[in-house]
């Protein structure tokens, strides 16, 4: 008993500690905030505390509902990952371009205004990316995301030589044969599609499938699918991207115990299933590269080739090429960043096409123009409609946040004619919700999902101002998978709609097709949130029907 008491008084007493030392941070951090004479808004909790990563929607919600403490304060409206979507550009209408969540960790500096964001992506040096936040990513190696400086250049000389024409071919040719094989089993189904989400992911890996590694998959639906095990190159890949967070979390040395779960030995047995597999392909590809370093005849032109290619290359310039783990390190990165982003990008676009029938028969009116669909280079740059699909998608759904800090040293900015310091150790965010939906960028309809904004007088995209759209990010770290994941959706979305295909809500007993539009509405505003990246909680709620129009 006495041996309780004493735990008892020690956990007492480590928590009152914490949060005395919590408060003492939290109050330095606010005299540094306060010199900066910009808005400022208090947190108890930083947003970098893994523990509260963990529970902070569960505890936000309950603070929600207690009468004294809850409602929409500072804590509940901000202490959140993803509040950035539920909130848009309301904190930045309220306060100012600029304004700061002072914790007990790091301060946050938020940024709304377009110019001064162009010189912060511009100033790559002074606003270097926040490694740490990208460091679980080396789960293969180091890559592209997890360097920088010296090392980034290195990494990044190389990694671009892969996203080439050539590969954008394979991406848009295996897009649409995917998205033919999906259209017809979802075509198949007259009750309706949960599994659209599902779908995507399929369809996304198989094109990252043929396109990172040369292997072609046929298309299966989510329910004709059957539990296997992680022992080829499919399978493994499929089970890495879906339980990345896992891996990351726990790291391979952890999951690699014995004594663990079933679920998290399967997970570890496919890591090891992929690893042993990028090690075979690149010992066979550097071996064709040694046999023809000449000649590209006969060699393929995937993701992974290129790479290898290209470091091949380097290799008489050492230390300008890459380790075999860092080659492993980035070619994870790809599968990563262009399978979760272009599948949640096109769930919400799915959606909103389902919801809009009028936008689904104006990008119809635009593949109908076309028959040559084997011609990526002639067909893909005519598809304006579909790529406003996608762009208008993104500046309402951004997958990716944007983080910079101003690492050791302070850091002036100039917002709106003024002059502010910006403290060390500050992280500095671009407000991408807050841009994206700001009213003077983009006009009062600034909320709504309106593709056609997107498109001017002489059907071509519109390039709207610097800095008020970073889908991408901006500068010399935007993603150089972007035109990459342009072609899948636009092949995707092109594919889907010609033929006279169209979407709608399946509606619930007694709900009239209106309502049901509305109900998906809702969802798409109130069951979106941050995990790992933007997304759908519950996409299977949304329930779809295929039909075909007349005529």
């Amino acid at each position: 008993m006495a041996f309780f008491s004493v735990l008892g008084l020690c956990l007492v007493s480590l928590t009152i500690a914490w949060c005395i030392y919590s408060h003492l941070c939290l109050l330095r951090n606010y005299l540094a905030a306060r010199k900066i004479g910009i808005p400022l808004r208090l947190l108890p909790i930083s947003h970098g505390n893994p523990f509260w990563m963990i529970v902070d929607r569960q505890v936000v919600t309950l603070f929600r509902k207690l009468p004294l403490v809850g409602g929409d304060g500072n804590f509940t409206r901000y202490n959140w990952r993803g509040w950035e979507v539920r909130e848009k550009c309301r904190s930045h209408l309220e306060m100012d371009p600029v304004w700061m969540h002072v914790t007990s960790g790091r301060n946050w500096l938020y940024v709304c205004e377009p110019d001064t964001l162009v010189e912060i992506f511009r100033r790559r040096t002074d606003f270097p990316r926040p490694l740490e936040l990208f460091a679980m990513l080396d789960v293969f190696g180091d890559n592209l995301a997890t360097v920088d400086g010296d090392q980034w250049k290195r990494h990044r000389k190389i990694a671009r030589s892969c996203f080439n024409e050539s590969v954008n071919a394979i991406v848009w040719s295996e897009s649409f044969s995917q998205a033919d094989d999906m259209m017809r089993y979802w075509a198949s189904r007259p009750a309706g599609v949960s599994s659209s989400a599902d779908d995507l992911r399929t369809l996304s890996l198989h094109v990252l499938s043929r396109a990172g590694f040369g292997k072609s998959f046929q298309f299966q639906g989510h329910l004709e699918k059957k539990a296997v095990a992680a022992t080829n190159y499919k399978d493994s890949l499929q089970t890495v991207l879906e339980n990345c967070i896992v891996i990351m979390a726990l790291g391979t040395k952890f999951l690699a115990n014995p004594w663990l779960p079933a679920r998290l030995r399967r997970v570890y047995r496919a890591y090891v299933a992929f690893q042993k597999y990028l090690t075979n392909l690149y010992e066979s590809e550097k071996q064709q590269v040694a046999e023809s370093r000449h000649s590209t005849t006969g060699q393929s032109r995937t993701l992974m080739s290129t790479l290898i290619q290209a470091n091949s290359a380097e290799e008489a310039e050492q230390p300008a090429s890459l380790t075999e783990r860092e080659l492993y390190g980035n070619m994870f990165l790809f599968n990563f960043a262009g399978h979760d982003t272009t599948t949640h990008t096109l769930t919400f676009a799915l959606m909103y096409l389902a919801i809009n029938p009028q936008v689904q028969d104006w990008i119809a009116e635009e593949t109908a123009s076309v028959s040559d669909w084997e011609n990526y280079a002639g067909v893909f740059p005519r598809l304006k409609r579909c790529s406003a699909v996608l762009m208008e998608t993104i500046r309402l759904y951004t997958p990716v946040p944007v983080a910079k800090w101003t690492d050791s040293q302070p850091q002036q900015l100039s917002v709106g004619g003024k002059t502010i310091t910006v403290p060390a150790d500050t992280m500095v965010i671009a407000s991408y919700a807050a841009i994206h939906t700001h009213p003077d960028y983009w006009g009062a309809d600034a909320l709504d999902w309106r593709p056609s904004r997107w498109i001017d007088g002489e059907e071509e995209l519109i390039t709207p101002r610097r800095g008020t759209f970073i889908g991408w990010s901006e500068g010399e770290r935007s993603c150089p998978g972007k035109k990459f994941s342009q072609v899948e959706f636009v092949a995707t979305i092109a594919r889907l709609f010609r033929d006279r295909w169209r979407v709608e809500p399946t509606p619930r007993p007694g709900e009239s097709a209106a309502e049901a539009r509305r109900r998906i509405l809702h969802q798409l505003e109130t069951d979106s949130a941050q995990v790992l990246l933007l997304q759908m909680l519950h996409p299977e709620r949304a329930v779809l029907s295929w039909k075909r129009t007349e005529g």
